[in-house]
């Protein structure tokens, strides 16, 4: 019973210099204490703002440093020597579109481009649809619509793009019009009926020189461009 007794006194002590320990460390609350607040949001918060349940109060998004004007038409300095026919088309589609980058263009039109060559092949109006102007797309839905009355098929196979380029900008109006230079390969060919190939060949890939015309209006809400023109490039 003794030694029960013993133990059981160790064990109160130590308790009690364990919560001496931490209340020293960690301090007691009166009841008077701030509570926790996001130094971030205290640090965006304007001197005279009202408080953060504050009706009135709408936390904005913060706007990047203004580009300076020797910088608006760095990109379009950087693609084509400035003073140039093309480097001025360039700066007057970026005075009309703010983010347009001829970069970033080149290699959304490079995608664009397989893509409509692979539906063309397919015969897939649908993605056509959304790809090309109105004109242009009754031009392809034309030559499909012929090419399966004719009972024909096409296999194609996109190898890649070697070059695609930017050989021409202007504004018509508020329609921005970029034309392209793609230089791809590709194995494609026109089957029959009865499956034998009559144009084209299905093992050899071929180089295809095409100068193809995208346009989007610079007014328009819609951030696609639409193929409006296509011809071979001799």
């Amino acid at each position: 019973m003794g030694s029960f007794d013993f133990v059981t006194f160790f064990f109160f002590v130590a308790a009690v210099i364990i919560f001496i320990q931490l209340r020293s460390v960690l301090g007691k609350r009166t009841g008077h204490e701030h509570p926790p607040q996001d130094r971030l949001a205290r640090r965006d918060q304007a001197p005279d703002a009202g408080g953060l349940d504050d009706p009135k109060v709408v936390t904005l998004p913060r706007r990047g440093r203004e580009p300076a004007a020797s910088d608006t038409f760095a990109a379009a300095d950087a693609y084509a020597e400035p003073g140039s026919e093309l480097n001025n088309g360039l700066r007057e589609v970026m005075q009309a579109d703010s983010t347009f980058d001829p970069a970033g263009f080149v290699q959304g039109g490079s995608m664009a481009y397989e893509m409509i060559v692979s539906a063309y092949a397919e015969g897939d109006r649908k993605t056509l649809k959304g790809l090309l102007s109105r004109e242009v797309y009754d031009g392809f839905v034309a030559a499909i619509d012929e090419r399966e009355a004719r009972g024909e098929t096409v296999r194609s196979n996109f190898v890649g793009i070697e070059k695609a380029s930017i050989i021409q900008a202007d504004m018509k109006g508020t329609e921005a019009n970029i034309t392209l230079r793609i230089i791809s390969q590709l194995i494609s060919a026109t089957l029959d009926k009865d499956g034998e190939v009559i144009e084209g060949d299905l093992i050899e890939a071929t180089d295809v020189n095409d100068v193809w015309t995208f346009a989007r209006d610079t007014r328009s809400r819609d951030p696609n461009w639409r193929l409006i023109a296509t011809e071979a490039d001799q």
